[in-house]
């Protein structure tokens, strides 16, 4: 039977609604909870494979005397607040390494 360009359309967005709904990020929470806790360590950016960004806030944080600590923190608060999907897709898939 032809559909004549017309495509059903109806189930495929619940599916996929469904889909975005489930996703879970695998890092999310746990380099928020480094860079709120231990951010002066630049822990979250190491876990999230920022080798070059991780060394610069530890500099940062020995010239400074601690005060730069205060970027990681508000990016862990940052972390919990994106969707799992929109983390990933920032920090893990399209690698940004500041906020």
């Amino acid at each position: 039977m032809e559909n004549y360009g017309y495509t059903k359309t109806e189930g495929t967005q619940n599916q996929n609604q469904q889909n975005s709904m489930n996703y879970r990020s695998e890092k999310k929470i746990p380099a928020a909870i480094l860079g709120i806790l231990v951010g002066w360590l630049a822990l979250n950016k190491f876990y999230l494979g920022y080798t070059k960004e991780g060394v610069i806030q530890l500099v940062l944080n020995i010239i400074t005397f601690g005060a730069a600590s205060i970027i990681p923190f508000i990016e862990g608060i940052l972390y919990l607040f994106m969707s799992d999907k929109q983390f990933d897709d920032t920090y893990v898939y399209g690698k940004k390494g500041w906020l």
